[in-house]
């Protein structure tokens, strides 16, 4: 039992040859009723989903990588972090770059006036994601909660580069259209 594992325990004394599972155990949610199966201490279904859930606005193949990062993350950290690499450099490629090689990509987008944070945390994600794959660089085997905070940085990154703008844009479509042209006229006139 102390090993964590399942484990039979069979009674002999019987007619029949009976085995009791031991160490497994059957909850019901208090709330939703579903069901979730134990071994030992750790709930083994359903799978549970570590760390923070992406952001609405990322696309839907990015969100996909991402959840399936958050799925295995608990069994495998460097795992989790390859998949937010594969995220970052799809995440590149659906703002205007080229996605073959994210180095290229960040450097594309720090010459268009990327913000040096969100450089940063592009590139975190793209090297913890590269050296967690390759033996005697970053090692993430037990390290999940560095791998935890990479869902951090590409959250944050999401909000940065597609949330935001997209809530200025549509606010900004809200003003007035003579606002909007004062605005563009004043700027047009700044560019001379």
């Amino acid at each position: 039992m102390m090993t964590g594992q399942p484990y039979f325990e069979r009674e002999e004394q019987s007619t029949y040859v009976r085995a009791q599972l031991l160490n497994t155990n059957i909850s019901e949610c208090f709330n939703c009723k579903k069901i979730a199966v134990w071994v030992h201490r750790s709930m083994v279904f359903p799978l549970q989903r570590l760390g923070p859930s992406p952001n609405a606005d990322l696309p839907e193949d990015i969100a996909r990588d991402f959840e399936e990062a958050r799925s295995i993350v608990n069994a495998s950290p460097r795992g989790a972090a390859a998949l937010l690499r594969l995220s970052v450099q799809k995440l590149c490629a659906h703002l205007g770059e080229r996605g073959k090689n994210i180095d290229d990509d960040i450097a594309s987008l720090v010459g268009k006036g990327l913000d040096p944070l969100v450089q940063q945390s592009l590139d975190i994600v793209r090297v913890v994601g590269n050296d967690a794959v390759h033996p005697g660089t970053v090692d993430l085997r037990d390290d999940q909660d560095s791998a935890l905070r990479l869902f951090d940085l590409l959250n944050a990154i999401a909000q940065q580069m597609i949330s935001h703008p997209k809530t200025v844009r549509a606010m900004y479509e809200k003003l007035p259209e003579g606002k909007r042209k004062a605005i563009e006229d004043r700027n047009d006139k700044a560019r001379e």
